[in-house]
């Protein structure tokens, strides 16, 4: 699997998340199985750059390559000054933001709007990529299949990022208007893959190994990008590669082993956001390691009052111990697999 002249470990990504797939989230999916992480999307408003949130999200301190950085915005100029300036900070590959479906992001017609303004959009791809390659930095793509039902056209689209020089694609299976509403469909997702000779990556919906083969078979995807599946699950992505390899599926992680990428995911993830914002933004993650595991909900309730990292860490550590040595379980029947026998069908 490759991105231009950038070759991956397998093809499994992880998805940009605002809020979830900072530098510490994303080093621990690369640590269990993911190939590839896109950072969350930052601005091309120049004069937000020095805020902390989009320092903290250009700081790739210690993350392992290639480093990919995902950018938003409206302006083709002000986005092919970001890229420049993520370059600068060590990004080595650029990723356009056309999927991102926030009303905070489409208000300004960033994100998926750009789907509904094809000239600007490619204007944008167009700035972007010219910025680019003096640097030998490819640039991605990442889009939705349209505004709606009535309107995919996420083919005619991709075909022209392809021809204006985009390295990949990916395509989330949603409309702008589904948000993250419904299930995502794969026959536009084909039907960009049998369009387009650059690699097509496909996202949605995809939470275990039997629909990850399913989205592979039905697209012909080069690879797949996984995102809500990961929250609270980062050992998704050794899972369905060792289950895509080998036809077998690894056990679930032990409770013991849990809790150490957990503890060690929530030290780091301290050190970037320091102890206030650490301790609040770390309550999410450690609700999504919980939820599926008995007394997951009343442990959250009680760990979302505490105040400081340590307290925070130990709970998290006694709250495994107690639970002794037990195998951490998926919950079964989610809505994106119960289609999967359906679209191998």
């Amino acid at each position: 699997m490759r991105i231009g002249p950038i070759e991956l470990p397998n093809n499994l990504f992880v998805a940009p998340m605002a809020g979830v797939t900072d530098r510490p989230f994303r080093r621990l999916c690369k640590r269990l199985g993911a190939g590839y992480a896109v950072s969350e999307m930052v601005t091309s408003k120049r004069e937000l750059w020095a805020s902390l949130k989009t320092s903290r999200r250009a700081d790739h301190a210690g993350e392992s390559a290639p480093i990919a950085v995902q950018i938003a915005g409206v302006d083709p100029v002000e986005m092919a000054d970001a890229a420049r300036y993520n370059i600068d900070r060590g990004a080595q590959i650029i990723d356009i933001n056309m999927g991102c479906p926030a009303k905070k992001v489409c208000s300004t017609f960033a994100g998926s709007a750009l789907m509904s303004n094809e000239p600007l959009a490619l204007a944008i791809v167009e700035a972007v990529v010219a910025a680019c390659a003096p640097r030998g930095v490819p640039v991605t793509l990442k889009m939705r299949t349209g505004r709606s039902e009535h309107e995919r056209n996420a083919v005619a689209l991709a075909r022209a990022a392809e021809g204006a020089g985009i390295a990949l694609v990916t395509v989330h299976g949603r409309t702008r208007e589904q948000g993250f509403l419904g299930l995502a469909e794969y026959d536009t997702l084909a039907a960009v893959k049998a369009a387009l000779r650059i690699p097509v990556v496909a996202n949605g919906d995809i939470d275990g190994a039997a629909k990850a083969r399913a989205v592979l078979a039905h697209t012909k995807a080069d690879a797949l990008m996984i995102g809500r599946a990961a929250q609270g699950r980062p050992w998704i992505f050794r899972e369905i590669a060792h289950e895509l390899a080998t036809g077998q599926a690894l056990p679930p992680p032990a409770t013991a082993d849990v809790r150490g990428w957990l503890l060690e995911h929530l030290l780091d993830h301290y050190a970037l956001h320091g102890e206030f914002a650490g301790v609040r933004s770390a309550r999410k993650h450690i609700g999504w390691a919980v939820r599926a595991l008995p007394g997951g909900e009343a442990f959250r309730a009680a760990m979302n009052t505490l105040e400081s990292c340590d307290a925070q860490l130990a709970a998290v550590a006694t709250f495994f111990e107690r639970l002794g040595e037990r195998h951490v379980r998926l919950p079964a029947g989610s809505a994106a697999n119960d289609d999967a026998a359906a679209l191998a069908a």
